[in-house]
């Protein structure tokens, strides 16, 4: 029984050993989607599904949501999309908003395996960070405020909340309304690595002239990364922000 068993587990051990070892190629990708509304006024959910189906990302945090608003007329805007792209729906509220609700979302191809959320500064109106996580990797979305010192509190929350999450690679997505040099990108730059290129402006989408959303991998020691693709999407109708998309292979050590 012993000669039987013994060679099978080594096998096992060789096998798990791989597994644990193998890279995954991902794509992640951001909207700030303005409700549907396009630099057009009109109010097209088709037009920004059909954005997202074109840049095939694995997963997208998606800003400035209504869920059963006056003004989206009841209508829950991240479901709206998630069936004209298939894709899994989470959702986060910001504030409570017109008799329905206004926030963050997540649209993801696989089954989320759990959502967490926690509030943000937000003088202006409250703020939060929406946190899916999947069988291989950690989404975290969110929509900082205009304030910079609600921005550069945002930032060591999140660093704090997230550092319980270290045996998966986690991604930060979304509008933060800070640019490349300010106090608050360069804090976050210290334990998040930037994967999209700065020099490529995001707002306002029909002539980019800043950068403010930006797609975020968080320093782990147990990962190693490789760039594939980044890339600021050229749609300059649909929303008043451009979306951004990175492509990466992602291995253990």
């Amino acid at each position: 029984m012993k000669s039987i068993y013994y060679p099978l587990f080594l096998l096992l051990i060789i096998f798990s050993s791989g597994c644990e070892n193998k890279s995954q190629t991902l794509k992640i990708a951001s909207y700030n989607v303005r409700n549907g509304r396009g630099m057009d006024n009109i109010t097209d959910f088709d037009r920004i599904a059909s954005v997202i189906n074109e840049m095939n990302a694995d997963a997208i945090a998606i800003q400035e949501l209504d869920s059963a608003t006056q003004r989206s007329e009841g209508i829950v805007v991240l479901d709206e999309l998630a069936k004209r792209t298939n894709m899994y729906a989470s959702f986060n509220a910001s504030i409570e908003f017109q008799g329905g609700k206004y926030g963050n979302g997540i649209l993801t191809k696989e089954k989320p395996l759990r959502k967490d959320a926690i509030e943000l500064p937000g003088r202006e109106e409250k703020r939060s960070l929406i946190i899916v996580e999947l069988e291989s990797f950690v989404l975290c979305g969110t929509h900082m405020s205009l304030n910079e010192e609600d921005r550069q509190s945002s930032v060591e929350l999140i660093q704090e909340y997230t550092n319980r999450y270290t045996s998966k690679p986690v991604f930060l997505v979304g509008d933060l309304n800070a640019s490349p040099d300010s106090n608050e990108i360069k804090t976050l730059s210290k334990n998040w690595t930037m994967l999209n290129d700065p020099a490529q402006p995001t707002f306002p989408s029909d002539n980019p002239e800043v950068t403010i959303d930006y797609l975020f991998l968080k320093q782990n020691k147990d990962f190693d990364h490789t760039l594939i693709g980044v890339e600021v999407f050229n749609e300059p109708m649909a929303s008043d922000h451009r979306p951004l998309w990175v492509e990466l292979k992602i291995k253990r050590k």
